[in-house]
């Protein structure tokens, strides 16, 4: 198996975990863009410290991490407008489907949530085109 895979794997388990001990300990869904719209227009500032904790961990680990897996190759572009686009693009989709990956993806799938389905079946297939469009057409990625 390539080790793209394994990382793949490893990531999406830990995700998983991570989800799964967030829905148990507070019985909130773990969904990043509402943890942090929550904070920004101050709608979950009751819950702001399990947030910023959240937040900082999200920030923290992959510095952690980072001295024992310095040798693995990311695949991430060092065109800095297309990061930008990107982050932007991912902001705007969060919007408009009232939820990120973590929250549909991981959290409204195993749950059996119609909303998280349909919202992850439209955002694999936007991801897809995307990659299409600006790799195949545009050859910027």
């Amino acid at each position: 198996m390539e080790m793209d895979w394994i990382w793949g794997l490893a990531g999406g388990l830990l995700i998983g975990l991570g989800g799964a001990t967030y829905l148990l300990g507070n019985g909130r869904i773990m969904g990043a863009s509402g943890i942090i719209g929550g904070l920004v227009d101050k709608s979950g500032w009751s819950t702001g410290k399990e947030r910023i904790a959240f937040l900082i961990g999200v920030l923290v680990m992959p510095l952690v991490l980072m001295p024992f897996f310095s040798d693995t190759d990311t695949h991430v572009t060092n065109n800095y407008i297309v990061l930008i686009a990107a982050g932007l693009l991912v902001g705007i989709g969060t919007r408009i489907a009232n939820g990120c990956t973590s929250g549909h993806g991981v959290c409204g799938i195993s749950r059996l949530s119609l909303r998280g389905i349909t919202a992850t079946v439209f955002y694999i297939l936007a991801g897809g085109l995307s990659v299409v469009f600006f790799r195949h057409i545009l050859g910027v990625i």
